[in-house]
């Protein structure tokens, strides 16, 4: 680092649009090595769990076209932005290019939207971006891979994380259908591209049910699937600590991702909490957490291809009937995802500023 950016007290402008509440530990981590204020434009999220009115670290709400404003008022010794919103995202570029400050990426992308809009739009300016970041920060290898093709230059992953205290901690209360020797757990909101009826249709195909299989779903119901198969039962929407016993309850978790038009699961951050717990997970090739290298085939669990019923059907059946592989690939995924910590986010997100000069690596 240079000696004028080791003397530069100035913070690092972070805009988004909400603080998801496992985010906030990770915006906790890196303001204190880096010193950052958050601008807040608000709108829909993809986490299921919401947004916290209060993130714990100095921000402000703002329009999004705001965000030029604030970018250039020359306050700011590096920008960085997220790909949420419409206008946000090109405000905070050109108002980082106005002030001569470094301007980083952040994205989960790693495939474009095929909505007209998005195509017309959105993928034109995210290519320039890619091009002309200073910086592109990504949720894991897979993002990298995508944004590396596209012309991004100096690529940084600042790796997913939950907080892995709260996680890791013994649940007090355990839960367990009755009588069942084999749990398999759902957890996620009612969106397509969460793949429900590929889910469901592979449990009818495994012939697991009562007596002994259960599959049970926690999260806001989906009104499209009104009927369950036999063995598959609805928690609702659940606190942590109350999830967290569902966990421990389980013997794997399965995320049935599939790519829609729309989207692709950038992650999935219920993969950490999972193995945080010790369960193995059963992912779809369309899940972030698989594709970023998380989840790992053999290693910590199973990868299917998406939206292929009767593979998905095949990997509950084989867990199933062996409690030994179940054993064995949660315990290596407690191992795996103990790197995935808030300060390991940190950390990769203080090397993107770094590597622009404008990190405070050699304050610490």
């Amino acid at each position: 680092m240079s000696t004028a950016a080791a003397s530069d007290r100035r913070p690092v402008l972070l805009v988004t649009n909400l603080v998801a509440p496992d985010r906030a530990g990770a915006f906790a981590a890196l303001h204190e090595r880096e010193d950052i204020m958050l601008a807040l434009f608000g709108g829909r999220s993809h986490h299921a769990t919401g947004a916290v009115a209060d993130p714990g670290v100095p921000f402000t709400t703002i329009s999004q076209r705001e965000a030029y404003n604030l970018a250039s008022s020359g306050r700011f010794r590096a920008v960085i932005a997220g790909t949420a919103g419409r206008t946000a995202l090109p405000a905070a570029a050109a108002g980082a290019r106005r002030a001569k400050v470094p301007f980083l990426l952040w994205t989960a992308l790693w495939a474009h939207p095929r909505t007209p809009a998005f195509t017309l739009a959105g993928a034109p300016l995210l290519r320039i971006l890619y091009k002309n970041a200073d910086a592109v920060i990504t949720y894991g290898s897979h993002v990298s891979a995508f944004v590396a093709a596209r012309g991004a230059r100096n690529v940084h992953v600042a790796p997913q994380a939950v907080d892995a205290a709260f996680w890791t901690a013994p649940a007090p209360e355990p839960h367990r259908p009755a009588g069942a020797t084999f749990v398999a757990l759902n957890v996620g909101r009612p969106a397509r591209y969460k793949g429900m009826p590929e889910l469901l249709d592979a449990w009818r195909l495994s012939g697991l049910g009562p007596p002994g299989a259960a599959l049970t779903l926690v999260g806001e119901p989906d009104d499209e699937q009104d009927v369950l198969p036999p063995g598959v039962a609805r928690a609702g929407r659940l606190d942590p600590t109350a999830l967290r016993n569902f966990y421990a309850g389980a013997d794997v978790l399965v995320m049935s991702a599939i790519k829609t038009r729309d989207f692709l699961e950038p992650w999935g951050l219920v993969a950490n909490e999972a193995m945080h717990q010790r369960l193995p997970v059963i992912a779809t090739t369309a899940t972030g957490a698989a594709a970023g290298g998380l989840v790992r085939d053999g290693r910590n669990g199973l990868v299917v291809p998406a939206g292929d019923a009767p593979a998905l059907s095949y990997a509950l059946r084989k867990l199933d009937e062996d409690p030994a592989l179940r054993q064995r690939l949660g315990a290596a995924a407690a191992d795996d995802v103990a790197a995935h910590t808030f300060a390991a986010w940190a950390d990769g997100v203080s090397a993107a500023l770094v590597s622009v000069g404008a990190g405070r690596e050699g304050d610490r």
